[in-house]
């Protein structure tokens, strides 16, 4: 029976929406996370009597047609790249974008990876990385005896040097944008890689035009509001029961359609 294949896809799409969700929600306290949506899109249709076909020879019409559809399908599971909430941290390496653009971080194969999160650190060298140890772009290194260093709401980073008077400057962070950040593709480790669909970056610095600004102490948390997730959660499931309730009431119309006919 038809109904039994259509209320299977119901079933497997609202399991890839509970995967989504969970994902969702086992990210709550993620810095810089992007919490992802699921799209779903009817199958195709069956046409019994399409609507406009004649009915007589005096042209009178069918003003609707028949049509019988044969499920649903995920097509995306995009990411809603709204602010996230920015949170005093007290750690001067710890930095928060607040508006549009993403930090740059090289990995160790050379490629450009981009990130939202802005837990930094210093490795051995002094050099400005991230929490995996991967260098912050475009390449900032802290002298040893620093007693303090400062980044301005632009990205330009100053350091007090002991015998000074004025702070040292030790480089400007560089931050890139899309046209379509929501086509970056996430490879784990709060990481993105561009796509063909998101477009090649676009860089900049904070507070220029398109950018936003970079506040120094602070982190982005992640976007995910759980109320919301809970609530998508229910509905997810009930959708789910009751694909599974119609597979049972098509399987009972079968089996009484069955012993009709053997009796």
């Amino acid at each position: 029976m038809r109904a039994m294949q259509t209320a299977a896809t119901g079933m497997m799409a609202q399991e890839m929406n509970v995967q989504v969700i969970s994902n969702n929600i086992a990210n709550v306290r993620t810095t810089g996370y992007k919490r992802q949506r699921v799209h779903f899109q009817d199958l195709l249709y069956e046409n019994f009597r399409r609507a406009g076909s004649a009915t007589s020879d005096q042209n009178t019409q069918v003003p609707a047609g028949t049509f019988i559809g044969s499920g649903v399908k995920t097509v995306s599971t995009g990411r809603v790249m709204t602010q996230g909430n920015i949170t005093p941290t007290e750690k001067p390496y710890d930095l928060a974008i607040r508006g549009e653009g993403f930090f740059k971080v090289r990995m160790p194969d050379g490629r450009t990876t981009y990130s939202r999160d802005g837990s930094f650190d210093l490795d051995s060298q002094g050099q400005l990385v991230t929490r995996d140890g991967y260098q912050v772009e475009p390449g900032i290194t802290v002298p040893n005896n620093a007693t303090s260093v400062s980044v301005n709401a632009q990205g330009t980073v100053e350091a007090m040097l002991p015998g000074q008077t004025a702070p040292q400057q030790l480089g400007q962070i560089q931050l890139s944008r899309f046209v379509n950040k929501v086509g970056l593709e996430s490879i784990g480790d709060n990481l993105f890689i561009e796509t063909a669909a998101s477009g090649q970056a676009i860089d900049g610095v904070g507070g220029g035009e398109g950018f936003g600004t970079l506040q120094q102490n602070y982190l982005e948390e992640g976007n995910v509001q759980a109320v919301t997730e809970l609530t998508s959660l229910i509905a997810a499931q009930r959708a789910y029961e009751m694909n599974s309730k119609v597979i049972t009431a098509a399987d009972q119309m079968m089996s009484a359609t069955t012993q009709m006919f053997r009796g």
